[in-house]
């Protein structure tokens, strides 16, 4: 028989879970757009706004590895694609009482663009 082992959601529960869906959606809405040198600036303001103009966004800051776009750049087209080890992405999400603080950066050892938690506040 399966007893049932339920306990309240919180605000932290909601910040996290808010923060994980910020990050995927900034990855996934993202990677694959058209990318040139010149549209570096832009295209962080592009993923900044869109990403801010979603509920609890308190702050989030996005950088495009400018030497990660030359390596990747066509040469006879002059751009390439965004991808996710390009993006640096520090964001703060606050639900009620609670705020966490995540990044999106490529993790060397790994080869991987990492999402993770590096701060929790409550009650604060």
């Amino acid at each position: 028989m399966m007893t049932e082992n339920r306990s309240e959601i919180t605000d932290r529960d909601n910040a996290l879970f808010e923060a994980g869906i910020k990050l995927g959606a900034l990855y996934h809405q993202f990677t694959g757009s058209p990318l040139s040198i010149s549209g570096i600036a832009s295209m962080e303001k592009a993923i900044r706004e869109s990403i801010a103009a979603q509920p609890f966004v308190e702050k989030i800051e996005v950088k495009i590895d400018e030497k990660r776009v030359f390596g990747e750049i066509n040469e006879t087209f002059r751009y390439t694609e965004l991808k996710g080890a390009m993006l640096d992405v520090k964001a703060v999400i606050r639900c009620r009482s609670a705020r966490v603080f995540v990044s999106l950066k490529y993790d060397e050892q790994l080869n991987y663009p990492l999402m993770k938690i590096e701060q929790i506040e409550t009650e604060f």
